[in-house]
């Protein structure tokens, strides 16, 4: 299980990674956690799909690969908006025969063309939910959960006011951790954690960094996230993005700028979306190592 009194006393360092495609075997993500557990994570959280209880095995199976091959924890992300509680249940008893402890309480995204199950709504029901299954354990143990946070507005809130709110309750519910969704405006998320911690909410909360190594996949992300582009941003985007090695290297040089100045400012994490590239990974690790022992102020 994850330390949180030991983090607490450094800049926290993560990484995400996703399963292979469904028509890919699953060993082809076991290069890419060989080289990312040599960066020394605290932990590597698994995408698990929104598509329900469907998705379990795969997830299952990488996040006890990086906790009992790679020896670094792993927290395995549970989106719960196409899962009826029966589903939830099944799941939560797979990651508890696994020895998974940690858990990315999600409501997740909308699949199209399937309707919502309706048994939950938000993610703070999941964790709810989580809890209650934890009272019931007759193994001592309990899931420490973790949820998700924007620091730009979910593209689905009305305001920065009710999306604040929406987050205070996930962490009444139980959440004792939050990972931020990506943005590339770090004065942005500046203002967000000062928002957080007049509502309340002092968990730690890392900041996620998504390098921009390719123009498409950053524009989708944008898309679904409510991301803002600064201009300085645009600019190194429409400058390489014929080149793939200067689009590459531009974004890797981006996302350490970024990372330097919130380490600088005391943010307690950083939450490194790695899409599996341990390549651009390695260079961003290689750039900040240094900084991440430093205790954090916020």
């Amino acid at each position: 299980m994850i330390d949180e009194a030991k983090l607490a006393k450094k800049t926290i360092f993560s990484f995400e990674i996703f399963p292979p495609k469904k028509t890919m075997p699953i060993d082809t993500i076991f290069n890419t956690l060989d080289e990312l557990k040599g960066l020394n994570p605290d932990f590597i959280s698994v995408t698990f799909g929104a598509g329900g209880s469907e998705n379990c095995d795969n997830a299952v199976a990488i996040a006890k690969r990086v906790k009992d091959v790679c020896n670094v924890e792993s927290v395995i992300h549970m989106p719960c908006l196409n899962m009826t509680q029966k589903d939830a249940e099944f799941v939560l008893t797979e990651f508890q025969k696994a020895g998974i402890e940690n858990i990315l309480a999600l409501r997740g995204d909308r699949v199209e063309g399937k309707e919502a199950c309706n048994d939950f709504h938000h993610a703070d029901e999941l964790i709810s939910f989580i809890r209650d299954f934890d009272s019931k354990r007759t193994d001592g143990k309990h899931f420490t959960v973790f949820g998700a946070c924007y620091p730009e507005l979910h593209p689905e809130s009305e305001n920065v006011f009710t999306d604040i709110d929406y987050l205070k309750q996930k962490v009444d519910a139980g959440a004792s951790h939050l990972l931020s969704q990506l943005f590339f405006d770090n004065e942005k998320f500046y203002r967000f954690l000062e928002r957080c911690r007049i509502k309340g909410i002092n968990v730690p909360i890392e900041a996620g960094i998504m390098p921009a190594t390719n123009k498409k996949s950053i524009e989708r992300m944008v898309s679904l996230t409510n991301a803002v582009l600064p201009k300085k941003f645009t600019d190194m985007m429409e400058r390489y993005s014929d080149s793939p090695e200067a689009i590459r290297d531009a974004g890797i040089a981006y996302a350490v700028d970024q990372i330097v100045d919130l380490v600088t400012h005391g943010v307690q994490g950083i939450h490194l979306y790695t899409m599996n590239n341990p390549f651009v990974a390695r260079k961003i690790y290689e750039a900040t190592s240094s900084l991440f022992n430093v205790s954090p102020i916020f």
